[in-house]
């Protein structure tokens, strides 16, 4: 059996710019009403404040401008009040039908919680259940669509990296090489840093 976590983190490469603020997390898990997959955080601290792959951005609760407890609250508001669910959508492509829920809400127990983001527009969250699968990934792309994956965060992310469609239908993403990572300003006078991770054997090298 496959210990994705273990693998992205072999993917993607060491990191120097790691953090483990076990009390930040219980501070933003009380706020949630629930604890946050372990795969998630460890991605989280160890890589966060940064983009991944050219797109994917992951941060991790912390003082200063990429804080993740900011960034889930400004989206769960955001999404609060949006159009969640398209007039005549096909039951596949519906949230409350992907993710086994009478209503869709957002930063909350039992809602979706923004996990991660791309700059292609699409958003990453963890939902309660994906087809009947505790914690799994649903994900609303830029044209509004919704797609479930019966996953832990570490093999969607896996799969993201390796170039599957793992952001609904004619989404895959791949670049050939080692992964690419760009550490992000988190303050005043910090410049963004890139990284690059590990010869990737089997993907492109």
């Amino acid at each position: 059996m496959t210990d994705y976590l273990r693998a992205v983190i072999d993917m993607i490469g060491p990191s120097d710019e790691g953090c483990n603020d076990a009390a930040a997390w219980l501070r933003l898990e009380g706020e949630l009403g629930r604890s946050l997959p372990a795969d998630y955080k460890a991605i989280a601290d160890r890589y966060g404040a940064c983009q991944i792959n050219h797109h994917l951005y992951v941060d991790r609760p912390m003082d200063g401008w990429r804080d993740l407890g900011t960034w889930m609250r400004r989206i769960s508001r955001l999404w609060s009040q949006e159009e969640v669910v398209r007039q005549g959508v096909e039951p596949h492509l519906d949230p409350r039908v992907i993710c086994g829920l009478p209503t869709i809400t957002f930063g909350t127990a039992q809602g979706l919680i923004p996990l991660a983001g791309t700059d292609q527009g699409h958003l990453i969250f963890l939902a309660p259940q994906v087809h009947d699968v505790p914690d799994g990934i649903a994900v609303l792309n830029r044209e509004g669509e919704w797609t479930g994956y019966a996953l832990p965060f570490s093999e969607w992310l896996y799969r993201y990296l390796i170039g599957e469609e793992m952001c609904g239908w004619n989404s895959a993403v791949f670049y050939p090489g080692p992964v690419h990572r760009e550490y992000l300003p988190t303050g005043p006078g910090q410049q963004p840093r890139f990284v690059h991770g590990p010869p990737r054997a089997g993907h492109g090298c």
